[in-house]
């Protein structure tokens, strides 16, 4: 059989990320625009979860089927989902702390603990041109934050400073969890655990709202729950390296979103230091990818 021309797979991998940078930075705006109608950051977050379950649970069904999330590392999603929903807070909360952009460009970092968190616990080789990526994506991330000045609030520059590291602490664990479990498997999961303490969290946060705002609620979690299953489908098709760096076009988005719905613009700094971190980001997905490529021919070859 002749396989398909790379174009065929590579294109469709490019289009579904695409469209989750897209729907989570729809996403992203939902959630500041429930919280302009009334809604506690509990709320939001329960209901993020809620959609995605339901969302994620009806696809696995309609397709593979639900006897594809039987699991024998159940430990291992437990702690994923505790990570998982801690880091979802803190990204939530530095959402609603911090304009869109700014928020955005912050959660940019997110490579630079994975590159760091990678060498300390996993103990992969990490040269000193990732580790001069690493210093430059810190000094983008000054450049944005403004230590000692008044650019944007320390406590939202310190949730989502939190929320990159936690997220790229939950990307170890997919790393090892993904050695034997199917991505919707983590997916499904995740979304379903973490319903439980969620569950408290909304019982204790609930409060009514018009139906404008119950309607936002939902929409963070149906748009995120979609953006969930396009990110996983996107990296079915697609190696890590090529469909990660798109990921960097929510700037745009995050920007239009800012300036149509809350009427905010990047400031000066956000303009300097999100090239700065962009291009960090870029390098160590380049090393690790030529990294791969390298390790790769010398696995194979007889001694």
């Amino acid at each position: 059989m002749t396989s398909a021309p790379a174009s065929d797979r590579l294109l469709p991998a490019i289009g579904l990320r695409l469209m989750s940078v897209g729907l989570f930075a729809t996403m992203n705006a939902c959630i500041k625009l429930a919280e302009a109608h009334g809604a506690a950051l509990g709320e939001i977050l329960f209901f993020r979860q809620a959609g995605a379950a339901v969302l994620v649970t009806t696809v696995i069904a309609a397709g593979p089927g639900l006897a594809t999330i039987r699991t024998q590392r159940i430990g291992a999603h437990v702690l994923r989902c505790v990570v998982g929903v801690i880091s979802m807070a803190f990204t939530f909360a530095a959402l609603l702390a911090l304009p869109l952009a700014e928020a955005t460009t912050i959660a940019f970092s997110t490579p630079i603990f994975a590159t760091i968190l990678g060498a300390l616990v996993l103990g992969e080789p990490t040269g000193w041109r990732r580790w001069c990526a690493v210093g430059l994506g810190f000094v983008g991330v000054l450049i944005v934050m403004q230590p000692g000045g008044h650019a944007i609030p320390l406590y939202g520059a310190a949730c989502g400073l939190a929320a990159a590291m936690l997220t790229a602490t939950v990307f170890i664990q997919l790393r090892q969890i993904g050695r034997t479990e199917r991505a919707q498997t983590t997916v499904w999961w995740f979304s379903v655990l973490s319903l439980l303490p969620l569950s408290i969290v909304f019982l204790l946060s609930i409060q009514p709202h018009p139906p404008t705002t119950w309607l936002i609620l939902m929409s963070v979690g149906l748009v995120g729950g979609g953006a969930q299953l396009a990110m996983t489908a996107s990296l079915r098709r697609g190696a890590v390296s090529l469909v990660v760096p798109f990921d960097y076009t929510s700037l745009l988005w995050a920007t239009a979103y800012g300036w149509l719905l809350f009427g905010s613009l990047p400031g000066e700094t956000t303009w300097i230091g999100a090239p700065v971190i962009v291009a960090s980001g870029l390098y160590i997905v380049w090393r690790e990818h030529r990294r791969r490529q390298e390790a790769t021919p010398a696995a194979i070859t007889p001694e």
